[in-house]
């Protein structure tokens, strides 16, 4: 692969590291089986001159205008069929409690949405 995003962290950066080609890239944005463990920057260079980044949602809307920029490209996306969402699960907004107890045991496969009635 060329990229690969990795959102678990310590129990897939290894196979995730393994999966890319030479010059491949693993962004690693989230350790939900907790934080990678340190390791030798080397071993970058012997899987193939590899590059890891952990970007944070933060540096990419600095500004109001940056936010504004990229939530109005993802907007256009998923409306013009790009970007494709795979809800899961809906909920009223009386009952999030329910929402976050399904995430945190893994029950969920996509994003949840709250609604508000």
């Amino acid at each position: 692969m060329d990229v690969v995003y990795d959102s678990v962290g310590k129990t897939t950066f290894e196979k995730s590291l393994n999966s890319l080609r030479p010059r491949g890239t693993l962004a690693l944005f989230g350790q939900s089986s907790g934080p990678v463990p340190p390791f030798d920057p080397a071993i970058l260079n012997g899987k193939g001159s590899l590059y890891l980044t952990r970007p944070s949602l933060a540096h990419y809307v600095m500004t109001r205008d940056e936010l504004l920029w990229r939530a109005t490209d993802v907007l256009k996306w998923i409306d013009g069929g790009q970007l494709k969402l795979r809800i899961d699960r809906t909920y009223p907004l009386a009952d999030a409690a329910s929402a976050h107890r399904d995430l945190e045991s893994r029950k969920t496969a996509g994003k949840l949405v709250l609604v508000v009635s």
